[in-house]
């Protein structure tokens, strides 16, 4: 669907993973409010899958309940692994049981679709880079959350090439779980290729725990700057944006089939 086709009587759904620590949902609450002042008059929510309330579910529910007969569900997710294929799904289903009808549009997630990096996720995390340490440094390392999911880890592996095209330099990806290597294995590794002054881009919407201890290790390791977490960047606030400007699927929950 065409980006004419919005309305801003559409209500926008922001869907986050969600974590214990409560600076991750007011990071969530910061960018909903910033995509809000970029949409003027349309209604932005934020959600999360876990941990942090409403979820999705029930924030379909309301919207629902209140009359709304279309909403705009933007997944907060830098990979297309199972949050995004079973989780977000499953919640939308879900909301089947409310028994009112609404047609709700997925958006893609923020991290590639394809072969595609959106320029305005690397700019994000380029900005994020130049407030860490506006000096140069002459490699990096993209450190991801992590996931066991081969077609994720490839994902992420098509943001850092990119990144390191649009910077001129190596780099590479680490992960805080699930997947080798770690933040500090990766910079140790390009410091013993030779670079001197190693970045490290956070590849993470939101602070937490997994970000601190990236911090913590890549920091051990001998890297030069660790970057924020991308939250509330204006490129990032670009991205969802170019997000809900472009085709996404509709699917009707709840009344009749």
């Amino acid at each position: 669907m065409a980006a004419s086709d919005h309305r801003t009587d559409e209500p926008v759904v922001l869907v986050a993973h969600g974590s214990r620590d409560p600076r991750a949902a007011e990071a969530i609450r910061g960018l909903a409010r910033a995509v809000a002042v970029a949409r003027p008059g349309q209604q932005v929510l934020a959600s999360w899958l876990d941990h942090t309330e409403p979820d999705p579910t029930t924030v379909l529910r309301d919207l629902a309940a209140a009359g709304h007969s279309r909403v705009i569900l933007v997944p907060l997710l830098l990979t297309a692994a199972y949050h995004r294929r079973v989780d977000i799904p499953a919640a939308v289903a879900a909301a089947h049981e409310s028994g009112t009808p609404i047609r709700v549009g997925i958006t893609e997630v923020l991290g590639p679709v394809g072969d595609e990096v959106d320029p305005a996720l690397l700019a994000a995390l380029r900005h994020r880079l130049a407030e860490a340490d506006p000096g140069r440094f002459d490699a990096l390392v993209l450190a991801a959350a992590g996931t066991r999911d081969p077609a994720a880890r490839a994902s992420v592996g098509r943001v850092a090439r990119a990144l390191g095209a649009t910077l001129g330099m190596p780099t590479r990806v680490s992960y805080a779980s699930a997947a080798p290597p770690a933040v500090d294995v990766a910079v140790r590794r390009l410091r013993a290729a030779g670079a001197r002054r190693v970045a490290v881009a956070a590849y993470f919407l939101a602070p937490g725990l997994f970000h601190d201890a990236v911090t913590t290790a890549a920091r051990a390791a001998g890297a030069v700057a660790v970057a924020a977490p991308l939250s509330t960047a204006p490129d990032l606030v670009n991205l969802i944006l170019h997000r809900l400007s472009h085709a996404f699927v509709d699917r009707e929950i709840g009344g009749s089939r």
